[in-house]
């Protein structure tokens, strides 16, 4: 399974970007997926993740109502869509994909994800 993330840039304050997580391999390998972001200094966190039908999302608090997430399934291709952007959401942000069904409290953590990406960087000025 390889995941290819991509889409990160500098952007000000306030502005959007979308990130794509294009993956290859069995669709099994992929039942969820996610986004995870590392900040300099700090450690990897969770950020958002969706099903294999697209149909239960889950996002981290700091960005609930600013990210939506979404999987194109023909194109085997995540997004990750960022809007009101702030600085304190630079960081690499990394897309992961689990093999098998993740609950709620399952997704938010990053041992439970099995295949990663390489990262993409994303700065926020101010």
């Amino acid at each position: 399974v390889q995941l290819q993330a991509s889409g990160g840039g500098l952007v000000q304050t306030g502005g959007s970007l979308r990130l794509s997580c294009a993956a290859s391999g069995p669709p099994f390998s992929r039942y969820v997926m996610g986004w995870f972001r590392q900040a300099p200094g700090k450690e990897r966190e969770f950020v958002a993740a969706t099903n294999l039908g697209g149909g239960s999302t889950y996002f981290a608090d700091s960005v609930k109502g600013r990210f939506t997430i979404s999987r194109d399934k023909v194109k085997n291709t995540m997004y990750l869509q960022m809007s009101g952007l702030k600085p304190e959401d630079t960081a690499v942000y990394y897309c992961a994909t689990s093999r098998l069904g993740l609950i709620a409290s399952e997704v938010r953590r990053e041992g439970n994800y099995d295949y990663w990406g390489q990262g993409t960087e994303v700065t926020v000025s101010s």
